[in-house]
């Protein structure tokens, strides 16, 4: 339990990464390109943090708190360069299921004694709403440290890739579905639950002939220019050094024409409404919040991990070097952590973001802080001016930027040419988590996933090995016309890993092919040879129970060394039918 100097500093070093890679930043390769991704993503920053606010069913302005705390927060504690920390459409829409379910608008509903009628009292809903965000948020990030600082990390690699785009798939349709009230300008009750998409969607039908025009014909012109701007941007992409702020550009002319045309009072246009200026005083959550959202926190821990450190691995590997998996658990539980006490909700890495950061030269966390400043330059002074910004246009924006989500239907034809497993997994997955909502659909998917894995391990496929001739390649007898079998060898393959649950599968493939090989070969020497067929499988089996042997050897020379089996090291001993194998451990 000592602690030396050098330990200590590698320590520190290792828990607090800013402190070993900032002193050594250097301003004239890294700080320019990193100057104007900040900005960069801090401009992109301001409307996906207000529409992704909506999802999480929060007032616009927490969506900016949570653009701005967590980053800082990243910055100091991350390992990646290159992700872009912040509001997440997933993520958002987790917390917005878990928000709905225990702070519903039933709840404040009042009656109004000068109309006469039942309204909802939006200032108290939105602050219970927000306290039980940040207890969603707090007890995630409390999860992401204590699995990181159990070096939990390897977690991630349980998730698949067809696992992981399935259910960003299935939560994309949640996402587009949540968002539909604001493009119709309708009232639907939100529901809660198994199937609840399909309710949601039934209710949404029945109340289209109740659609706010002013508010649909905003969300169409809104989309259709953010398509054709973002395709121009693509057009433009080689010739600009910056992307165009499609995003930016949209809010600032919808807030002006808003302002200008007055759409809230002339034609009922839904609109963000007050932004306070200035930061949230640090509150701790209530506690008594968490026994009610550990289930959804635990879910959130593990997608905003999985989603992070998925894209971190793609760019290290891109740009050479190393994410450390446990770290990163720490420095996003830390983000949602601080982030919970400062009234964030929780917070993930975004691809499109992240894609802007690296295009536009960012090289090390210091883009990622330069947005967060950006973030705080807006919220302090020049947020009210977005107050007039009608809400149609964020899910407007929210619609666009999930183009990328929709594309992932494409995995399917070509998992079905590669992997059709794969293919069963995704699909799956997709159907849970849109059924089943994302919290119980994504521990459904894993549970799927983990039996196919049970199911490959229990359903391999048996090979006799052949030599393709003037090589060093082996491959399957029954798959390869030009593969003849090497003299005096047999060499059995199992797909499998040998463990107890196959043991006996992989016994009876043995026997069988060992059957079916020497009597192809043995057939002219009558009952003889079929008593030594016999012999040798009985003895082979004694190496197999034993769980170490993979490669069956008729006779083995020590020159023999074939890429595709274990071969047993006999000393040059020559075997013959009936002979008794020696143990591994005799080996």
């Amino acid at each position: 339990m000592r602690c030396s100097g050098p330990r200590a500093k590698e320590c520190l070093l290792t828990s607090v990464p800013v402190v070993s890679w900032l002193p050594r930043y250097s301003l004239k390769e890294n700080a320019l390109g990193d100057l104007i991704s900040g900005l960069s993503v801090g401009i992109m920053q301001l409307p996906q943090g207000m529409a992704y606010a909506l999802l999480a069913a929060v007032p616009p302005v927490f969506g900016l708190y949570s653009s701005f705390y967590p980053v800082l927060i990243y910055f100091i504690f991350g390992t990646s360069k290159h992700i872009s920390i912040g509001t997440y459409a997933v993520m958002s829409v987790m917390i917005g299921g878990v928000i709905e379910r225990l702070a519903p608008d039933s709840d404040f509903s009042e009656w109004d004694n000068l109309t006469n009628e039942t309204i909802i009292n939006i200032t108290n809903r939105d602050a219970e709403r927000v306290k039980v965000a940040a207890a969603v948020t707090l007890l995630s990030g409390i999860f992401q440290i204590l699995l990181g600082l159990v070096q939990f990390g390897f977690v991630v690699t349980y998730l698949s890739e067809p696992l992981v785009r399935g259910y960003t798939t299935g939560a994309a349709i949640h996402v587009i579905v949540s968002q539909l009230k604001y493009t119709f300008g309708i009232n639907p009750k939100r529901y809660s639950g198994p199937c609840s998409l399909i309710y949601t969607v039934l209710e949404v039908c029945s109340l289209l002939p109740k659609t706010n025009i002013g508010t649909l014909v905003v969300s169409i012109v809104a989309i259709v220019g953010l398509i054709l701007a973002k395709e121009l941007n693509s057009y433009l992409s080689k010739k600009l050094p910056i992307p165009i702020p499609v995003e930016l550009l949209g809010v600032v002319i919808a807030t002006v024409v808003s302002w200008q045309v007055d759409l809230e009072n002339k034609y009922k246009v839904d609109v963000v409404g007050l932004i306070p200026s200035g930061l949230q005083p640090p509150v701790l959550p209530e506690v008594s919040l968490f026994s009610k959202v550990i289930g959804d926190a635990f879910a959130l821990a593990v997608v905003g991990y999985g989603i992070a450190i998925s894209l971190g691995r793609i760019f290290a590997l891109k740009y050479g070097y190393n994410v450390d998996s446990n770290q990163e658990l720490i420095a996003l539980g830390l983000s949602n952590s601080v982030g919970g006490i400062f009234q964030c909700f929780a917070v993930s890495c975004s691809m499109s973001r992240t894609m802007v950061q690296e295009s536009t030269g960012g090289k090390t966390q210091v883009a990622g802080a330069l947005s967060a400043v950006v973030i705080l330059f807006i919220t302090l002074w020049i947020g009210y001016l977005f107050e007039d910004l009608p809400k149609a246009v964020l899910a407007a924006i929210i619609f666009v930027n999930l183009h990328g989500m929709m594309k992932q239907f494409m995995d399917i034809p070509a998992l079905w040419k590669s992997n059709k497993v794969d293919m069963l997994v995704w699909v799956v997955t997709f159907i849970l988590t849109v059924l089943l909502n994302p919290d119980l659909g994504l521990a459904a998917s894993i549970g799927f996933s983990m039996l196919t894995v049970i199911f490959r391990t229990q359903l391999p496929k048996y090979s006799l090995l052949g030599q393709i001739p003037d090589t060093d390649i082996y491959r399957p007898l029954e798959d390869y016309n030009q593969v003849r079998p090497v003299p005096g060898i047999l060499i059995f393959r199992s797909s499998a890993t040998l463990y107890f649950a196959n043991a006996e599968m992989y016994q009876e493939s043995l026997g069988k092919k060992v059957r079916t090989h020497t009597h192809t070969h043995t057939h002219t020497e009558g009952d003889n040879g079929t008593s030594h067929s016999l012999k040798c499988q009985k003895a082979f089996i004694e190496l197999v129970l034993t769980g170490r042997c993979f490669t069956f050897v008729y006779k083995v020379r020590n020159s023999h060394r074939m890429n595709s089996g274990n071969f047993l090291n006999l000393d040059e001993r020559t075997l013959k039918f009936g002979d008794s194998f020696p143990r591994p451990s005799e080996q």
